[in-house]
């Protein structure tokens, strides 16, 4: 058989053809996996973006959803205060406009809160509102949390404000077990029964220039 002998250039040619076809190889390789990771990486994004709206739409139906609970429930509280302030049987006509009953509601919250004791029976006479529509509605404003107290049997409401509720759960969590002597002696420096007599003549004053 002939032996073929290639020389040192020739082989060196040969081999550097070889490498630079490999090394072209690799590159159109790795030009495959790039375009590969991206079209991967652009379909991850694609998914993402749609997963973010998706989330974006979701809250925004649900804040919706919270705003529109959030207006009817406060429509609700206005048309409940205002019935409460809707006068039957009472002998008299009484025409307000929708400000008129606002303010007759504030002037009835803001006078338990100023008194901090009140007997119903008085303010339902002030009023002109009859004791147990008084009780009902002072009763709903608890309820709604306008108002906290305590409406004992003695036809009293004690008006106790949340600044005064947090220091009795303050004690009570200080103390760990107390009774309800304790209780009580306590709520005496907790809970001032004494009216609010800069904020009544005031509120006074300022009835007076009004008329």
């Amino acid at each position: 058989m002939p032996n073929f002998k290639i020389g040192k250039k020739k082989a060196a040619k040969l081999h550097a053809k070889a490498e630079k076809r490999e090394h072209r190889l690799a590159e159109i390789r790795e030009r495959e996996q790039k375009k590969e990771r991206d079209a991967i990486k652009a379909d991850e994004d694609k998914k993402k973006e749609e997963e973010e709206a998706a989330e974006e739409q979701i809250r925004g139906e649900e804040e919706r959803k919270i705003q529109e609970e959030r207006k009817l429930k406060e429509q609700e509280e206005y048309e409940n205060m205002k019935a409460m302030f809707t006068v039957e049987d009472s002998g008299f006509d009484v025409n307000v406009d929708e400000d008129a009953e606002k303010d007759l509601l504030k002037e009835f919250v803001d006078f338990i809160k100023r008194e901090k004791v009140v007997v119903l029976e008085e303010l339902a006479a002030r009023f002109r509102l009859k004791t147990q529509a008084v009780i009902n509605r002072v009763n709903e404003l608890q309820a709604n949390g306008t108002l906290t107290g305590v409406l004992d049997d003695r036809g009293k409401f004690i008006y106790i404000s949340r600044t005064e509720l947090e220091s009795i759960a303050v004690f009570i969590k200080q103390r760990g077990r107390v009774t309800l002597a304790e209780l009580a002696e306590a709520s005496g420096t907790l809970v001032s029964l004494t009216p609010d007599t800069a904020d009544t003549a005031e509120h006074v004053t300022a009835r007076s220039l009004a008329t």
